[in-house]
């Protein structure tokens, strides 16, 4: 580990604390998506005793590289390539993208010209064509 249950804690306070001065109230966001992705049993432990719940992205489309950009080389993926990923995941799971958690972040690097949120219109109208509700995070986890 590279922090201490208290810096954990700390942070996650001091987190709260911004958010309470737009009105945002711990009750009303109760879910922690770790930073990169990246988490341990340890901070899923800590994450449960802070009194939140620990989330995720739901593997197998490249939803979550909409942040790369072309100069990362193999691990830049294209807005189409990213579309893509995720219509042919749709299509090849008996169960589809039901309850799926896509990630996409509302901002990128000024590197990344073909910014996926451009094609996140499409996205929407293609799996509501295929009879697909969204969810919010909290009305698919409760």
């Amino acid at each position: 580990m590279l922090i201490t249950q208290e810096q954990f804690f700390a942070d996650l306070q001091a987190n709260y604390s911004v958010m309470e001065q737009f009105g945002i109230q711990k009750s009303h966001a109760k879910y922690f998506l770790p930073p990169y992705e990246w988490y341990n049993s340890t901070i899923a432990d800590w994450t449960q005793q802070f009194g939140l719940q620990l989330i995720n992205f739901s593997p197998g489309t490249k939803s979550h590289t909409d942040w790369t950009y072309p100069e990362l080389g193999k691990s830049y993926h294209s807005s189409d390539d990213i579309l893509k990923s995720i219509l042919k995941f749709e299509q090849s799971h008996p169960d589809g993208l039901n309850g799926f958690i896509l990630l996409l972040h509302v901002g990128s690097d000024p590197r990344r010209l073909d910014k996926f949120y451009l094609k996140l219109e499409d996205l929407i109208l293609e799996l509501t064509k295929a009879t697909y509700r969204f969810k919010r995070i909290d009305e698919l986890l409760e």
